[in-house]
């Protein structure tokens, strides 16, 4: 089990370095901090608040830092078994120069996990709402996570989380637009309900298109749960 965990990092890491020296010449770069606080409001259903900001560190073959963006999300997730779970999300985006943004998410989760390894799978319809136009978008995600150190995960020690998903986005008198996501990040989960993130995620959209879009995202997240 510890040598499929290695090659699992190991192949995730060598293609999100792969992919994204091919995009060179049309990669963009950030950086997105993120905080987000989770509680209980009964035993079967959560609220999670969040604030991220988006930061350019690479654009037009260029090394660069200014901000693009601010984002404030809600969520309210109620489990319907213990493996399984629905959400409505709503988070409103402020952009530095462009439309504001308000997006509207319909969310189920299903998790399982035969052995050390626990494997989710995430599907999202979301409503992008701005002035001029609304954008809607499909996603599926397929995600893992397990303990780095021995088959049970304990405080301070590090473990791992991946995920690739695919997404839809539809909107009146534009094409659609396919894109997909790569994400792998090391985390700890401390004491007091804290968990901390750090990782990297690998985008390219509208990857039918002859110019698809690379987009490198470092990652660094944290969390408390109440």
């Amino acid at each position: 089990m510890y040598f499929i965990k290695r090659i699992l990092l190991v192949s995730l890491v060598l293609l999100m370095t792969s992919v994204s020296v091919k995009g060179q010449e049309n990669l963009t770069g950030y950086w997105q901090p993120q905080f987000a606080v989770n509680y209980k409001v009964a035993s079967a259903y959560s609220h999670n608040f969040s604030i991220a900001n988006r930061n350019f560190l690479y654009e037009n073959e260029d090394f660069t830092f200014r901000v693009k963006q601010l984002d404030f999300t809600h969520f309210s997730k109620l489990e319907i078994k213990d493996n399984q779970s629905i959400a409505l999300g709503v988070m409103y985006r402020f952009y530095n120069s462009r439309e504001n943004e308000l997006r509207f998410t319909q969310q189920y989760n299903v998790t399982h996990k035969p052995f050390a390894i626990r494997f989710g799978h995430r599907f999202r319809a979301q409503q992008r709402i701005t002035n001029s136009l609304t954008t809607h978008r499909f996603r599926y995600r397929f995600a893992m996570d397990f303990p780095l150190m021995g088959e049970k995960l304990d405080l301070g020690e590090p473990y791992f989380v991946g995920s690739f998903e695919n997404l839809l986005s539809v909107a009146k008198q534009n094409s659609p637009e396919y894109d997909i996501r790569l994400v792998g990040q090391v985390g700890w989960e401390l004491h007091g309900g804290m968990k901390l993130q750090i990782g990297v995620e690998y985008r390219m959209e509208d990857y039918t298109s002859n110019v698809p879009e690379h987009i490198l995202f470092l990652l660094t997240s944290a969390q408390i749960s109440l």
